[in-house]
């Protein structure tokens, strides 16, 4: 689900951690203010971070393995990074 799917444009880093907690989905992003909210101790249904310069096939590839090995429990107040 997208940011604009979710109907989330505009919102905090904070509303999109809270959101993505209650419907139990996990956050890819590039932005690194989520792991900061993470390390502050901001629950989180999990996060998986790529840098700007990752590739998109590493990406691809990173999170097909995160899905194929992780579960829902295995990513919540988690982060993976790409």
């Amino acid at each position: 689900m997208s940011v604009s799917e979710a109907d989330k444009l505009g919102a905090t880093d904070e509303e999109h951690l809270a959101f993505a907690l209650a419907e139990g989905r996990v956050i890819f992003t590039h932005d690194d203010d989520f792991l900061r909210l993470a390390a502050a101790g901001k629950m989180h249904a999990g996060i998986v971070y790529a840098s700007q310069r990752t590739r998109i096939g590493q990406i691809i590839h990173g999170l097909m393995l995160v899905h194929g090995l992780l579960t829902a429990e295995d990513m919540t107040g988690h982060a993976e990074f790409l």
